[in-house]
């Protein structure tokens, strides 16, 4: 679940302002660094999207859309998201 392969890396420094006022990261080794060390998860689906926050706080009440509005959501081109905690 954990793999940040290109896009992923991409992705997250193209829209990392959605999180951070300012970049965290400006390679994609940084981005890889970053998203290790905060332990951010890549979900295949928007499933896994919603068991990872179940986990972590109460989302029954959410809709699908409110879940990939949330901040720490990154969609992927291919159709799998990344979550980063921030």
């Amino acid at each position: 679940m954990n793999e940040y392969d290109e896009l992923v890396l991409d992705t997250f420094l193209e829209k990392q302002d959605r999180l951070f006022p300012e970049p965290v990261a400006e390679t994609r080794e940084e981005a890889e660094y970053f998203l290790e060390d905060c332990m951010a998860v890549v979900c295949k689906n928007l499933k896994e999207v919603r068991k990872y926050f179940d986990e972590i706080a109460d989302v029954a009440d959410m809709s699908d859309e409110e879940l990939l509005d949330a901040s720490e959501v990154f969609a992927i081109p291919d159709g799998r998201y990344l979550v980063v905690e921030g």
